[in-house]
């Protein structure tokens, strides 16, 4: 009698939010990028040591020849990073990605553009023909109610503590930890985040972009905060607000701690 077959699979597949670093190249220059990112691994190992990064050439004209964007990710490989994707830009970029073997993800594109207003219709109308005319005299539409309220976004709230290797992530809302955010551990939202504990691990507000997003924590002792991407780790931070209730935002374009009244 044969074998009943196995139908289990081998291997199970999920996708799910990731906490990955962007380098969004801004001037192609591999030894500067390189000499940047090995800064980058040397203030903060536990960070960035071997840590997957995408690469994002929309700052550029024209994305790099195959063998330039060969040379940049081994001098970044040296640095101690380990390149892992492209970010979706234009044909050329997904070309690149081809030829270089390498994924492509689109997810980092909404963080540094704006989104292009929809074309308006033109308001020029051509003349109703006369018995439209009439038609439209004599059944005038109702007037449209009007619209209602957009419905209110209810943020996520964790309870339980946020402990070393998981992540949390609040998409298009507000995050408020009721509790610690331990070393080692992720707290990701697209809108502001509230830690009522002590925030050991990382914080990154304003997850897609948004820069009127705010971090707020009981206790900071951080190994890294952002909003909309720009970040600062615990040795670029001043000693003298460790261990105090801090706040993070945005203005103008810097990245702004400071003790909470």
């Amino acid at each position: 009698m044969s074998a009943a077959p196995d139908y289990t699979q081998a291997g199970e597949l999920k996708f799910g939010q990731v906490g990955i670093a962007n380098l969004r190249v801004r001037s192609f220059d591999i030894a500067r990028l390189s000499a940047e990112m090995r800064e980058r691994v040397e203030r903060a190992p536990k960070l960035f040591e071997r840590a997957a990064v995408v690469l994002d050439f929309g700052g550029l004209s024209d994305p790099p020849s195959e063998d330039d964007a060969r040379a940049l990710i081994d001098g970044l490989r040296s640095a101690g990073v380990l390149p892992a994707a492209l970010a979706y830009g234009t044909q050329a970029t997904e070309a690149l990605a081809k030829a270089l073997g390498l994924p492509l993800l689109a997810k980092f594109r909404a963080s540094y553009e704006r989104g292009e207003a929809a074309p308006q219709a033109s308001t020029a109308a051509e003349p109703p023909a006369p018995r439209a005319a009439a038609a439209q005299a004599e059944a005038r539409p109702a007037p449209e109610p009007p619209p209602s309220a957009p419905p209110v976004s209810t943020g996520l709230i964790q309870t339980a503590p946020v402990r070393s290797g998981q992540q949390i992530y609040a998409e298009h809302r507000d995050l408020t930890v009721l509790t610690t955010v331990g070393a080692g551990a992720e707290v990701l939202a697209d809108g502001n985040i509230h830690i009522y504990g002590a925030l050991r691990g990382r914080a990154l507000a304003g997850a897609r972009g948004n820069e009127e997003a705010r971090i707020f924590c009981r206790e900071f002792r951080a190994e890294l905060v952002a909003v909309a991407g720009r970040y600062k780790v615990l040795d670029d931070i001043p000693r003298d607000l460790v261990g105090k209730p801090v706040q993070v935002w945005l203005e103008q374009g810097q990245l702004k701690l400071a003790v909470l009244a």
